[in-house]
């Protein structure tokens, strides 16, 4: 099924029209979900669920706390579903004790084994590929993420802080490929080529590119599809403008693929509604939903065959790093020792 743009506007046009709850008492729903996203990033597709389900979704914007939040309501908390960005959150609030392990036909046909959770506790919902952001002067066209360590960089690389989840998730999964040692030194590596002090955000990296202070960065995918489609003449669109992206993979050609972060949910321990909650997770990874992730958010669709926006098309073909995230998730705390360990954004 492929949905035309002018459907996609008519949903951000309704959503933009229907208020959040303030708290998940504020109105009576037949799901509800306790999300870390911004709400105009999924409230669109919600709505699109509640047309074609007929099941209401009730939606509780929580900025921060979330674990603390639900371990604290116990079983008495009326959150059906959880939702975050970045597999670390994820794994805590598995290892927290506030999700349930689930059993979906849908979700393990449609998400690949290493994007969720072996014990049915959590799931992809989109993917956030970690990639270079090259200058259009420089004519490079492959990469891998130890090429970027490489002394022909020195003074010419840019990224936002070592400590960034995007980037912790990054260098875990280099320790998990490669080792700790190794991790030191490219890091190391990377240090020694920084044009400036690692800050701000992904979007930074390509406005320092288009200023000359570096010629490639490593940022989200996303981003590019977010500035490459704002306003002709805006900063943004001019920053986009200035480079092209390169998806970078690991040098491992057993485990070649490039490396992705995640946004996904799992169903809360205590869920009053669990048959709904499984019901707004599948729905979530269907065609239509997963072309509002694509083309509202410019995230990269967990399902096969979804139509993309033309912008992050033309990135080329995504080859998901294979190792499971799970596995990755496990070096974050080592991944942020190392960061401090070689004073990276000293």
């Amino acid at each position: 099924m492929r949905l035309k743009r002018p459907f996609l506007a008519s949903l951000l046009r309704a959503a933009a029209t229907v208020g959040l709850a303030a708290s998940a008492t504020a109105a009576v729903a037949d799901v509800t979900l306790y999300t870390t996203r911004e709400p105009g990033l999924i409230q669109p597709i919600l709505e699109q669920f509640t047309k074609d389900t007929g099941i209401k979704a009730n939606t509780v914007f929580v900025k921060d706390g979330l674990l603390e939040r639900v371990k604290a309501e116990g079983e008495k908390s009326p959150a059906d579903v959880l939702m975050t960005v970045d597999i670390g959150n994820l794994i805590d609030l598995v290892q927290g004790g506030v999700t349930q392990p689930i059993e979906s036909k849908v979700l393990n046909e449609v998400i690949p084994a290493n994007l969720r959770g072996k014990d049915g506790h959590w799931y992809t919902l989109s993917m956030r590929d970690r990639v270079a952001y090259v200058s259009n002067d420089i004519d490079v066209k492959e990469l891998t993420y130890e090429s970027l360590a490489d002394p022909k960089w020195k003074g010419k690389f840019c990224t936002r802080s070592g400590q960034h989840p995007y980037n912790t998730g990054l260098i875990a999964a280099f320790i998990a490929h490669n080792g700790v040692e190794a991790a030191e030194q490219w890091l190391r590596g990377l240090k020694a080529n920084l044009g400036r002090k690692p800050t701000g955000g992904d979007r930074d990296v390509a406005r320092d590119i288009l200023g000359g202070i570096c010629d490639v960065g490593i940022a989200n995918a996303y981003y590019v599809g977010r500035m490459k489609n704002s306003e002709p003449g805006s900063d943004a669109r001019k920053w986009g403008d200035a480079i092209h992206v390169v998806r970078p993979t690991f040098a491992n050609e057993a485990s070649k693929g490039t490396h992705v972060n995640i946004s996904g949910a799992a169903v809360a321990r205590h869920a009053p509604n669990k048959d709904d909650a499984i019901k707004l997770l599948e729905y979530l990874v269907s065609e239509q939903a997963q072309y509002l992730y694509a083309n509202a958010n410019y995230e990269y669709p967990v399902r096969e065959g979804v139509e993309l926006d033309p912008v992050v098309a033309s990135f080329g073909k995504l080859v998901v790093d294979p190792l499971p995230l799970s596995e990755i998730a496990k070096y974050r705390k080592q991944a942020s020792e190392l960061v401090d360990k070689v004073g990276f954004d000293n």
